[in-house]
């Protein structure tokens, strides 16, 4: 786990480098979301077409939606009932409940658990990400900024409008695939495990991209401590207590909760500046929890070896 990390901090300290010396005047963010949109809606869904394509889905897949689901909504109650306890400002705790709740299941954790357990573990991921947390992140996380957020758009569109995007077309299609028993030819699986490998280093690349300690501010610790404990303590002790009423393979069980215990996901800073929260807080979020996780996720990796 130690030198996954390693390996993975190298990368996100090239986006930090990127983001510091700006090569020919292009800034963190302009580069970022060029590559962000490039493996979005290019690399992902090729990716998510190979793995699913050959994955068993099946009952456990059922299980991950339910960990999933579970685990973020019990992020955001805590996060919640600490905000109307300590009595947050709204456009505060919107965006903590969204750094609390939410974790970066895909932009950290494929890299991550890839690294760690082997190529098995991107079908994990991406059943999380696609059956759990972003249905949820695009329906009840939307609902929750709109609540605590300003909208001045004036464009409401519908809650299903996050599946009209190619990574949840590639899945729909890797699925009908995979429960007819199609097999892919040899030209098609090549070129498709081709686009694959680029996905887990632009995607740390990116993710240095987004962190910058310029972020980070005295005024906002009292929020990003709660942020903090939810997110590195209370809902991986969570996942791992739900996860043993799963009949689920103990690495399944293991991979499962370590990617719930990732960091707070980058997306929502694009969510905050939507609706008018505190950006600058969620992005201290984001830094602070990313570079904490450097010491949380071997700890809870150890953790899971040991239960598992």
């Amino acid at each position: 786990m130690h030198s996954t990390l390693i390996q993975m901090s190298l990368l996100m300290a090239c986006g930090i480098a990127w983001r510091i010396i700006r090569p020919m005047g292009l800034d963190a963010e302009q580069t970022r979301k060029v590559l962000t949109t490039v493996v979005y809606y290019f690399f992902l869904p090729a990716m998510v077409l190979e793995v699913l394509w050959t994955a068993d889905i099946g009952l456990h897949s059922l299980h991950y939606t339910m960990l999933a689901v579970t685990s973020i909504l019990f992020g955001m109650v805590c996060m919640w009932s600490i905000g109307r306890l300590f009595k947050f400002e709204h456009r505060c705790l919107g965006a903590i409940i969204l750094a609390a709740a939410f974790p970066n299941v895909t932009y950290l954790g494929l890299p991550v658990l890839e690294q760690t357990f082997g190529s098995w573990a991107r079908s994990v991921v991406i059943q999380i990400d696609l059956f759990a947390a972003s249905p949820l992140l695009f329906t009840l996380g939307v609902a929750v900024v709109r609540h605590y957020g300003r909208d001045d758009s004036g464009i409401r569109q519908p809650i299903w409008s996050f599946l009209n995007v190619p990574p949840f077309w590639a899945a729909g299609i890797a699925v009908l695939l995979n429960l007819n028993g199609l097999t892919a030819p040899i030209w098609l699986t090549g070129t498709l495990k081709l686009l694959s490998g680029a996905v887990v280093p632009l995607m740390l690349f990116s993710l240095g991209l987004a962190l910058s300690w310029k972020a980070v501010r005295v005024r906002n610790i009292p929020y990003i401590i709660p942020v903090v404990v939810i997110k590195m303590l209370l809902m991986p002790l969570f996942a791992i207590v739900l996860v043993d009423q799963l009949a689920m393979a103990n690495n399944y069980k293991a991979a499962a909760v370590l990617d719930l215990a990732m960091p707070s996901m980058v997306l929502g800073i694009v969510l905050c500046d939507r609706y008018q929260l505190d950006s600058s807080l969620y992005a201290m979020a984001v830094t602070v929890t990313t570079a904490l996780s450097l010491i949380a996720l071997p700890f809870w990796y150890q953790i899971l070896m040991t239960r598992f």
